[in-house]
Order: C-alpha cells, then structure tokens, then sequence
C-alpha cells in the first residue's frame, strides 16, 4: 500500500469513523492515534508508512490534530526515534539548532526594532519617545509564535513595522478592545481603518515635532 501520510481526514461523532472527500472511511483494527505535538515523529511516520492526517477547522484555517497509522510500525518509529535522540551527537545537534534560532531571533529583535524608528520618524525633540515606542512594540509583536504580523515573511520588514505600530496603537490608545461591533460584513475592517487614521494623525505630531497635548493616549500609554 503506497505511502497516504497526505490524506486528510474529518472527525465524525464515532471515534473510528471519518469523512474522507464525502464518504464515510472506518479506520483499520490494527491503526492507532498519534496526537499532534511531536513534529519528528510526525514527518518520520509519514515518510514511512500509510497514515490519515485528522484536521479541524480553527480560526479560518485547517490544523491537524493527530495521524492514525498502523501501531506496529508507530511503535517501531518511536523506537528509532528515542535511540536517535539519545544519541550525544543528535543533542550536540539539537543544541547548535537552538542557538542558531536564538541568534536568528536576537536579530530580528534589533532589525524589527530599527524598521519601526524608521517608520515612526519621529523629530528630533521626541527620538527617544521613538525608541521607547519601539521597545513596546517590538516586545509586543516579536516573540516567537505570536502570530503578530510581525512574524509573517510575506510581507517587506517595513510593512510588518508599519502594521504592528498601528496594531499597538489600536490596542492601547483606542477603545477598540471594548467597543462594541456589529457582526455586519466589512464592519470591523471599517472600525480599524477608521482608528488607523486616527492612530495616524496621532503619529503626524510627532514627526512635525509639535507640542503633544496632555493628554496624548499615546503618551499616556507609554508613560
């Protein structure tokens, strides 16, 4: 039987039967569940073996949750697996992966941080407000799965920067977490791009090097 770790399967409401393009499919006696969770054993068990792939839709998007595979061959795998991973050269391995990411990260924290100055181009008078800005930004967006655009690629660094500072800024300068929207198609886009161009005339004062009122929300959530 050729190797079906791909194929995505739909819980029903019986624990071994599943929707598969429509039709109902009944796992095998001698197949178990792998939760999710352990991305090696994942990607060694479908590279291996026939597997069905159990998705649910969360947040707009398909996320898997486990795999059913035959147990012979999943206990065979975790097997390999703990033999492999108590090998002193699979850490020495592991550790140099994870300082190479922690590296990685460090310098995105200063590229990122530098991308939002840049945006705010803040006068003179008010450069360190900037910086401060950025820090709370940055400490905000950066972190590793925060799932901020700030961690997406998709989009140019400036771009990122650009999106996170208005986010921040409808967050903590704006009552949008409180506010009451209608679940009306476009109503919420229409609501942050209307705090958007406030957050906006906001960050004008500031780059004309104006005199900020008292009661600036953004000097207030800074400060």
């Amino acid at each position: 039987m050729k190797n079906s770790g791909d194929i995505q399967v739909w819980r029903t409401n019986r624990p071994r039967d599943f929707l598969l393009n429509g039709k109902v499919v009944t796992v095998p006696d001698d197949w178990i569940f792998v939760p999710s969770g352990d991305p090696g054993l994942t990607r060694r068990l479908k590279s291996t073996t026939e597997c069905w792939s159990v998705v649910h839709k969360r947040k707009n998007r398909i996320e898997a949750i486990g795999l059913w595979c035959r147990q012979g061959v999943v206990e065979k795998v975790k097997e390999d697996l703990e033999t492999e991973r108590n090998n002193p050269a699979y850490q020495r391995k592991l550790e140099a992966a994870r300082q190479a990411r922690i590296a990685k990260q460090d310098a995105y924290v200063v590229e990122f941080r530098q991308a939002v100055v840049d945006f705010l181009a803040f006068a003179p008078r008010y450069e360190e407000m900037a910086w401060d800005f950025a820090d709370s930004v940055t400490d905000h967006a950066i972190p590793v799965g925060s799932g901020t655009v700030a961690r997406t690629e998709r989009i140019p660094l400036a771009q990122r920067a650009e999106a996170a500072v208005i986010a921040w800024m409808r967050h903590q300068t704006t009552d949008y977490d409180n506010m009451y929207i209608a679940r009306i198609k476009g109503e919420r886009r229409s609501v942050r791009r209307e705090l958007a161009g406030i957050s906006r005339d906001i960050l004008e004062i500031y780059r004309k090097g104006e005199d900020a009122p008292e009661n600036c929300p953004l000097k207030a959530a800074l400060y």
